[in-house]
């Protein structure tokens, strides 16, 4: 039996407005955010046996050997305590491209989603393939596939702290 843990939802509007201007600065326009948020999808499974959950690039994106992108996807996961969400590249883009997330692999807390920045999930890539090449995406392409992982924790943990941020959000003093 597969366990059922979470549900991926779109952020708020005002929220994705707010992220794409601060990454692509003025390279869309108002109406053109409006366009891509409300072709934003939801990530999904490909097969039955998926663990992973394909997410899909929200606007056309190249990157060339060595080049540097950040995704704002727009989506964000309500889950179940006891689990986190692992971020991966699709195996196929890391394999043709090594195609790779710049944090190696990204963690979505299930406190994530009530952080200020409603959840939002980011991605950073970069095609650090040994020879030139570039990879051009289409606006609602595979980009990336997140898995939801089980964790434990230590019998005499005391954690009690609130997060109240995005990226990097717990890197307390």
């Amino acid at each position: 039996m597969i366990n059922k843990v979470g549900n991926f939802e779109k952020v708020s509007y005002k929220q994705f407005k707010k992220d794409m201007e601060s990454v692509f600065e003025n390279k869309y326009t108002d109406a053109d955010i409006k366009k891509i948020y409300d072709g934003i999808r939801l990530p999904e499974r490909a097969t039955k046996g998926s663990a992973g959950h394909d997410f899909f690039t929200p606007v056309d994106i190249e990157i060339s050997t060595g080049e540097t992108i950040q995704i704002p996807t727009g989506i964000r996961v309500r889950m179940d305590e006891g689990w986190w969400l692992g971020c991966f590249p699709k195996s196929g883009l890391g394999f043709k491209y090594r195609l790779q997330l710049d944090n190696t692999c990204g963690i979505v807390d299930s406190d994530f989603y009530f952080s200020d920045n409603e959840g939002d999930i980011q991605a950073k890539i970069t095609v650090d393939a040994k020879t030139d090449k570039t990879l051009s995406l289409s606006a609602g392409n595979k980009f990336m596939q997140a898995v939801f992982i089980p964790y434990g924790i230590t019998y005499n943990d005391n954690a009690s702290g609130v997060r109240n941020g995005g990226l990097g959000s717990t890197s307390l003093k």
